[in-house]
């Protein structure tokens, strides 16, 4: 399985970038998708997730202005940040968890990418 993100960018403070992770290869047992984001010096902390039924979470600091969708027929994992602050800059990476259940823990994920740039100025 390989993840590629794309759509990281610069934007200002309030403005809007979407993600997406393709996704190649087969998975064949149930599994959650994740995004994830990390700064320099802290550690990796889950911002969405959802499972093969479509349930969604989201870590509260992003709730009502990240919405994580995904497009099985083209195997693509979304991200659509709204109202983008500073404190969302980072790395943003997705992931695959080969259990129904998804966590927040990033060593429970089987598969990354390899990331993709967010800055945010004010």
């Amino acid at each position: 399985v390989e993840l590629v993100e794309s759509g990281g960018g610069s934007v200002q403070a309030g403005g809007s970038l979407r993600l997406s992770c393709e996704r190649s290869g087969v998975i064949d047992r149930s599994y959650c998708m994740g995004w994830f984001r990390q700064v320099p010096g802290k550690v990796r902390e889950g911002v969405a997730n959802i499972d093969m039924d479509g349930s969604r979470d989201y870590i509260d600091s992003v709730k009502g202005r990240f919405t994580i969708s995904q497009d099985n027929a083209k195997k693509t994992l979304y991200l659509q940040m709204n109202s983008l602050k500073q404190e969302d800059a980072a790395m943003y990476y997705c992931a695959v968890d080969l259990r129904s259940t998804c966590s927040w823990y990033p060593g429970g994920y089987n598969y990354w990418g390899q990331g993709t740039q967010v800055t945010v100025s004010s």
